[in-house]
């Protein structure tokens, strides 16, 4: 039986993804897969490279990505760097000019300003990580350039997933990375970046996998991730994993999870148990009560750091991308991600998360929960409280 929250749900959201058939999805996990394969890609460029990051790190990982840009460019190869001012802030501008005067075209999105957090609107961001090549190869995922490693208390790298994708969708793809650019270098006047000569997307044609392109901006696809997401939940017959790395969902989306849960879907949520936010964990912790309650498994990830944005629907759907279940990915940030019902991706995917579930992951109990002290639960709710405040004040209201 459907409830009735669900039926209002069906009607406010209505599927935004259009399949496309096809394409070639291959799944990339953390830096070990990513990197080498899109340096790869970028040293076999024969025309365009154009790549969108929140950030970029001049560690060992950004270094040879960096190096690879250059060594495009100096064999002629139009190269595109799109950065978000405030995720990428701490390049030096040494760099930025060497990189330039090899000829790499860099432009900053939305260079933050003196007092600029004193407005929730400034948190606007480019939080998509993409890559396109000559228009026939994408990668769209998760993944900064960034090193994996981080000092946690494992050695083991970040956990993350892109994909790498060729077919027909690089017509959307390739699309939406030029309409960017032209947006931010017209808004900089800096239009004299924009004379990319034309270049048509071009693939195989023996692709299997039927996939979508779908990003959030701020004019016309404000809600498209949180549709596809609530569409495929409010369909689920089976089992649902979700792995995001910063988990504060809206009311709507807590409501499509319980509501799974209730008809017995099997609903397993994969969070952070480290955490770069420690007051934004917190907030997301002040919702595992009600959704452990409902039904809902959720479960930490404790062997790295986890900053996958994935997830897994009955074994056949799936999406991979940079958007957070929070109100930074779905309300604010520029993001993008692949949907696609292509069955082999999404079991590889289910078993890889399932993979990490076993090797290095905590339960929470709905029992041991309710049992916590109560000092961190007035921490979480007093955190909970904060980001419900900064919701409002920037005119989401009715997320929470």
């Amino acid at each position: 039986m459907i409830s009735r929250s669900t039926t209002r749900l069906r009607k406010l959201f209505q599927p935004t993804a259009v399949m496309v058939s096809g394409n070639h999805v291959r799944l990339l996990q953390s830096g070990a897969d990513f990197f080498p394969a899109l340096i790869a890609a970028i040293d076999a460029a024969q025309s365009e490279v154009r790549l969108e990051t929140y950030i970029f790190n001049l560690d060992a990982s950004g270094s040879r990505v960096s190096d690879a840009l250059v060594r495009a460019a100096h064999r002629g190869v139009r190269v595109a760097l799109l950065l978000d001012g405030v995720g990428s802030r701490t390049l030096p501008p040494s760099w930025l000019n060497t990189i330039r005067q090899a000829g790499v075209r860099v432009l900053i999105y939305r260079p933050p300003h003196s007092g600029w957090l004193a407005n929730p609107l400034n948190l606007r961001r480019l939080h998509r990580k993409l890559a396109v090549i000559d228009a026939r190869l994408a990668f769209i995922g998760g993944m900064n350039i960034i090193d994996d490693f981080v000092p946690v208390a494992s050695a083991s790298p970040r956990l993350d997933y892109s994909v790498e994708i060729s077919g027909p969708l690089l017509i959307d793809i390739h699309r939406s990375a030029k309409q960017l650019w032209r947006l931010v270098a017209r808004s900089q006047l800096q239009t004299a970046l924009d004379d990319f000569a034309a270049l048509e997307p071009n693939w195989p044609t023996d692709g299997h996998a039927r996939a979508a392109y779908i990003v959030r901006d701020n004019f016309r696809h404000r809600r498209n991730i949180e549709r596809a997401y609530l569409t495929a939940i409010d369909a689920a017959q089976r089992d649902i994993i979700i792995a995001s790395a910063y988990f504060l969902p809206g009311r709507r989306f807590r409501i499509a999870l319980k509501d799974a849960a209730e008809r017995g879907v099997h609903v397993c949520l994969l969070v952070q148990g480290f955490t770069d936010h420690p007051f934004f964990h917190a907030a997301s912790r002040a919702l595992y009560g009600d959704l452990l309650g409902a039904g809902v498994q959720i479960i930490e990830y404790h062997a790295s750091e986890l900053h996958a944005k994935v997830a897994v629907v009955d074994s056949h759907w799936v999406t991979v991308g940079s958007s957070n279940i929070d109100p930074f990915s779905l309300l604010l940030a520029r993001e993008a991600n692949i949907v696609s019902e292509d069955r082999e991706l999404a079991q590889q995917l289910q078993a890889k998360l399932q993979h990490a579930i076993e090797n290095g992951a905590v339960e929470l109990l709905p029992a041991d929960w309710q049992r916590r002290a109560w000092p961190r639960r007035l921490l979480s709710w007093m955190a909970y409280g904060s980001v419900r405040w900064m919701v409002g004040l920037a005119g989401f209201g009715r997320w929470v």
